[in-house]
C-alpha cells in the first residue's frame, strides 16, 4: 500500500465544519483554536458559528479550511502510528495545508499566509470585473483553443483555470470572456457550462499582480524542505526543495490547477490509496474520477475517521 494525502481548497467550507471532531478530540479543539491567537481574531466562532456570508469571504475561507483539515490530520495521526505518505497534494489553498503537513512549514506561519493570500486575492480585481465558469464534458484541447480564441478577439482574458479530472474543467478570466467561454462551450456541445459563484477570476493572469505581492510574502517566511514531497499543482511534480517549492506557489495563484495530472502523477509513482483530511469529499471524488482502481478515504468528522481509521488498522502501515 502506498498512501497520499490531500487537502481541499476553497468551496469546501461550510458553517459548522470541524466541530464533531473539536468536541470528540482536545487535540482538534486545540488546533483550530490556535487559529485566533495566530490571526488575532476569532477565527473559530466563524468556523462554527458563521454566517456563512462571513465564511465565504474569501481572506476568512482559506485559514479556516486549513484549520480544520489540519485539525482532521492531527487527530488521525493521535489515532494510527506510523502511516508515512508517500506525496502530499493540495487543490489550490490545499496545498500549503499539504506544506503543514509535510513539515515545511509552521502551522501559524502558514495560517497567517493564507490568510494574507485570501486578502490579495480579493483586491486584485474589482468586484464585478473578474469571473469562473465550470464546463463539463468538453474536449480540453478544443476548450483551451477557444480560451485562446475569445482572449484575442474579445482583448480580454479567459483561461483554464482547473483541470480537475476527466470532463470537469473551470475557467478564470473577465466576466464578458467567460460568458462567451459559455456560450461557445454550449455550442460545441459541451454537457454543461455554468457561471460559478466566486469573488473572483482565481488562477487566471488578472490574479498575476496578486502572485507579485504574495512573492514577498513567501520570501518572508520561514521554510523547511517537505518531509515528505510535495506534487506541485501547477507542474504535477513532487518537489522537496523550498525554492521549488516557494516559486510553485507563485506560480500557481495565475495558473492552472493541474489537479487530474497530479493524480495520474501520484498513481504512475504506485499510490494506490488516497486520503482526504478536511470538509468535503470533492477531491476523493475527482481522484476516483481520474482514476477508479484507487482507494479513497476522508477525515472529516466521527464516522469517516473510523472507517480511516479501522482500514489503518487493518491494513498495517504503507510499506
Amino acid at each position: 500500500m502506498s498512501v497520499a494525502y490531500v487537502f481541499p481548497g476553497q468551496g469546501a467550507q461550510y458553517v459548522g465544519m470541524g466541530r464533531e471532531l473539536a468536541s470528540a478530540y482536545p487535540v482538534a479543539e486545540q488546533t483550530i483554536r490556535a487559529a485566533d491567537g495566530a490571526l488575532g481574531f476569532s477565527l473559530s466562532d466563524i468556523i462554527f458559528s458563521g454566517p456563512e456570508a462571513t465564511l465565504r469571504l474569501t481572506y476568512y475561507t482559506q485559514p479556516a479550511i486549513m484549520a480544520v483539515s489540519i485539525a482532521a490530520l492531527r487527530v488521525f495521526e493521535e489515532q494510527v502510528e506510523g502511516v508515512v505518505p508517500a506525496f502530499v497534494a493540495g487543490h489550490s489553498l490545499g496545498e500549503y495545508t499539504a506544506l503543514v503537513a509535510a513539515g515545511a512549514i509552521a502551522y501559524e506561519d502558514a495560517l497567517q499566509l493564507v490568510h494574507y493570500r485570501g486578502r490579495l486575492m480579493d483586491e486584485a480585481v474589482p468586484a464585478g470585473e473578474g469571473t469562473m465558469a465550470a464546463v463539463l464534458a468538453a474536449d480540453l484541447e478544443l476548450l483551451d483553443d477557444l480560451c485562446v480564441s475569445i482572449t484575442q478577439t474579445l482583448g480580454q482574458p479567459v483561461e483554464l483555470a482547473n483541470i480537475n479530472c476527466p470532463g470537469q474543467v473551470t475557467v478564470s478570466g473577465a466576466i464578458g470572456a467567460v460568458e462567451e467561454l459559455i456560450v461557445r462551450a454550449k455550442e460545441a456541445k459541451a454537457k454543461r457550462a455554468i457561471k460559478l459563484d466566486v469573488s473572483g477570476p482565481f488562477h487566471s493572469s488578472l490574479m498575476a499582480p496578486a502572485a507579485d505581492r504574495l512573492a514577498k510574502a513567501l520570501g518572508d517566511q520561514t521554510w523547511q524542505p517537505p518531509q515528505v514531497p510535495l506534487v506541485a499543482n501547477v507542474s504535477a511534480k513532487a518537489l522537496r526543495a523550498v525554492d521549488e517549492v516557494t516559486l510553485a506557489l507563485r506560480e500557481q495563484l495565475a495558473a492552472p490547477v493541474r489537479w487530474e495530472e497530479s493524480v495520474k502523477a501520484m498513481v504512475a509513482a504506485g499510490v494506490d490509496t488516497f486520503v482526504e483530511f478536511g470538509p468535503g469529499s470533492v477531491l476523493s471524488g475527482l481522484v476516483r474520477k481520474t482514476d477508479k482502481r484507487v482507494k479513497t478515504l476522508q477525515v472529516e468528522e466521527l464516522t469517516s475517521l473510523a472507517d480511516t481509521v479501522a482500514f489503518f488498522r487493518q491494513e498495517g502501515s504503507p510499506e
